[in-house]
């Protein structure tokens, strides 16, 4: 029987200088209503196939929480039965934290939004609001307006003339964008915390210009009553190639890794480290996605270098875990580890950077590999059939098949579901169909089977396709955040649900205790 640990001793845990997974397996809506500062969300209903990812060596120390409802159990045992041999499970689940008089923080990727604030206070960030833009746009044309967050969270909404480059790329590819050192430039993502770690990296790059981090971002310039651009597609240059360049970049980046007391790493030390399996070690290529694709090393990860800073969580589920970071040219990697580490990380740099790195053999990153779900088409589905869609909620409520219930693995025993009669799953992938059944198969239903082909199939079968606005209902769809949805929607976006996201931001740091604080460590600028 897996071990259980009291909140007090986890919350001592997560400072003890070992490592920890500290792992929330509810559904990430619930995570965001509330849960540890240094929690990782890794919900149940993906967890085998998210476990593998984040954690990646079995040895580690995990503990997992829930809502004290069995579903931490039920995780535990699918922990162990993968290999993980040192799993406990907090008593009590969140409410026991609570109760223990610790904090619970809504939203997701708190520690960094936490990290901007204190960046923002603490170095004084320049900033202009909406209005002060539009003021200044009129009166000095030698501005740009600099979108930090990725294509496709650009192209869906940006201010308006803004071009995207995102936080990543910013310190290899400004010099291209912005060659004239007066040019003012006014830094935006969709709320904070982007335009804040866009503005200080470009300052602690040493970039000439006057630099600005526009406040609140494209929230704030919905909450000022002006028009968002979408469909943009302007975007950053090429980097430059000339060595001469490249060199004076270098310089900068060295600098800057010299000034935060960033560490360096050989090739083979580093592959040493993937390969211990007494340690967990990261490694992540932070170059853009086009890069990546046309010669990204074999078991190598990818983060958008950006999106590393912003949502760690996604790559690395082990607190106190070795995180590398590499690039092309020396100046991405540098400039990102710089964040990483001082919001608590254990970052390291790739000396020579990818290219350095072929040839030197890489171990196999862990992947969850289930059995394939037997399947059944849609010519084949009978009326004794019990049809589960496990899609998202928007996708169930888009079209579902007339008949099919919508569910989440967490959920599926209160279907109440006969285990005489076949199970047939809609599921958006492989994976999320063979975790599903696993579950069921627990439940004791020994037919399982996944739907196989597409719209024309399921019409030529005449099976009816309908859509629902009133089904699943939000408090069943407990792996949606509906509060953080609907602050930025261009087209359902209100001001309330904008309010409220700049308001839990700004408040973040007062929720703070000293544990949490003291985990980031500023460098000077």
């Amino acid at each position: 029987m897996v071990s259980q640990v009291e909140p007090q001793a986890v919350k001592e845990m997560l400072s003890d200088g070992q490592e920890i997974a500290f792992l929330d397996v509810r559904e990430h809506g619930q995570f965001g209503d509330g849960h540890p500062f240094f929690a990782n969300s890794v919900p149940y209903s993906k967890f085998e196939v998210r476990l593998v990812e984040v954690v990646p060596v079995p040895s580690v120390r995990m503990v997992l929480y829930d809502n004290a409802d069995g579903i931490a159990e039920l995780a535990a045992a699918r922990a162990e039965a993968l290999g993980y041999t040192n799993v406990s499970i907090m008593a009590g689940g969140a409410a026991g934290w609570k109760a223990a008089g610790f904090t619970l923080y809504k939203g997701e990727n708190v520690p960094t939004k936490t990290f901007g604030e204190i960046l923002e206070h603490e170095y004084d960030t320049p900033n202009l609001t909406s209005e002060e833009v539009v003021a200044l746009t009129k009166e000095n044309p030698n501005h740009i307006i600099v979108d930090s967050r990725p294509y496709n969270e650009y192209h869906a909404f940006n201010i308006p003339g803004g071009i995207c480059c995102p936080n990543g790329e910013s310190p290899l590819r400004i010099g291209e964008l912005v060659p004239d050192p007066e040019t003012t430039i006014i830094v935006n993502c969709a709320g904070r915390t982007r335009s804040i770690l866009g503005a200080e990296t470009l300052r602690a790059f040493g970039v000439p210009n006057p630099v600005y981090a526009l406040q609140n971002g494209t929230q704030g310039w919905f909450l000022a009553g002006l028009k968002r651009e979408e469909g943009a597609t302007r975007s950053y240059p090429d980097a430059p190639t000339s060595e001469e360049k490249l060199s004076a970049l270098r310089a900068q980046a060295k600098a800057r890794a010299e000034k935060t007391g960033l560490k360096y790493v050989e090739p083979a030390e580093a592959a040493g480290w993937l390969a211990a399996t007494d340690r967990s070690t990261f490694l992540i290529d932070v170059r853009s996605e086009e890069e990546y694709a046309a010669d990204g090393l074999p078991n190598t990860r990818h983060g958008l270098g950006g999106q590393l800073v912003q949502a760690m969580d996604l790559w690395v589920g082990v607190r106190g875990a070795r995180v590398v970071l590499m690039d092309n040219e020396m100046v991405r990697a540098p400039m990102m580890a710089n964040w990483l580490h001082q919001i608590g990380n254990d970052v390291y740099i790739l000396n020579g950077g990818v290219d350095a790195m072929r040839g030197v053999s890489i171990p196999e990153i862990p992947s969850y590999n289930a059995d394939k779900v037997a399947a059944v088409t849609p010519a084949e589905i009978e009326d004794d059939m019990q049809l589960v869609d496990i899609r998202t909620p928007r996708a169930y409520r888009d079209g579902h098949i007339d008949g099919a219930v919508w569910s989440i693995r967490p959920r599926f025993e209160q279907l109440g579901l006969s285990a005489d009669k076949p199970v047939v799953l809609i599921a958006p992938d492989d994976g999320t169909a063979a975790l599903a059944a696993q579950r069921f198969g627990e439940l004791g239903c020994s037919d399982v089977r996944q739907l196989t082909g597409d719209a024309a199939g399921l019409s030529a079968a005449g099976l009816k396709v309908v859509p629902v606005t009133t089904a699943p209902a939000e408090d069943e769809t407990i792996n949606i955040v509906y509060h953080w949805q609907h602050r930025n929607n261009p087209n359902g976006g209100t001001a309330e649900a904008a309010h409220a996201y700049l308001d839990w931001e700004i408040g973040l740091v007062d929720q703070l205790d000293e544990q949490e604080r003291a985990s980031f460590r500023l460098a000077p600028l």
